[in-house]
């Protein structure tokens, strides 16, 4: 690889490179981070910090599915025990879950953390 460096005070300052080279180091730059961000995730699923998201669940949401539901049915938990674990109705739940009610953010988060997944992941499809 040809460089010219370019000194200031007797000390390096700038390289500069033929414009492929630069190309060439960009890409072997992101290839290096996309490497990085697979092995950080890859290492988040072995301590049990995040799991895979199966793409029935995300195709049953996209489909306009409720997301409640889709979870719930998911994590094989009846509307009692979340709405229980919840702190909620079993009608409200199932009013949840139809799109007949909207929950506020307290309530959609002790639901989210009843079904072991994020607030984004309940809210984010809804209609």
């Amino acid at each position: 690889m040809s460089a010219q460096i370019i000194k200031k005070n007797d000390r390096p300052e700038w390289a500069v490179v033929p414009y492929e080279t630069y190309l060439e180091l960009v890409e072997k730059a992101e290839m290096l981070l996309d490497v990085q961000d697979y092995d950080n995730a890859k290492k988040s699923l072995q301590r049990g910090d995040d799991e895979l998201i199966p793409s029935e669940i995300v195709d049953a949401i996209l489909d306009g599915e409720n997301a409640i539901k889709v979870w719930r049915e998911f994590r094989k938990m009846s509307q009692q025990e979340v709405a229980e674990k919840s702190g909620i109705s079993i009608p409200y739940l199932s009013q949840l879950e139809t799109n007949k009610r909207t929950g506020s953010v307290e309530v959609l988060s002790a639901i989210a953390k009843t079904l072991n997944t994020s607030l984004e992941n309940i809210v984010a499809l809804q209609p």
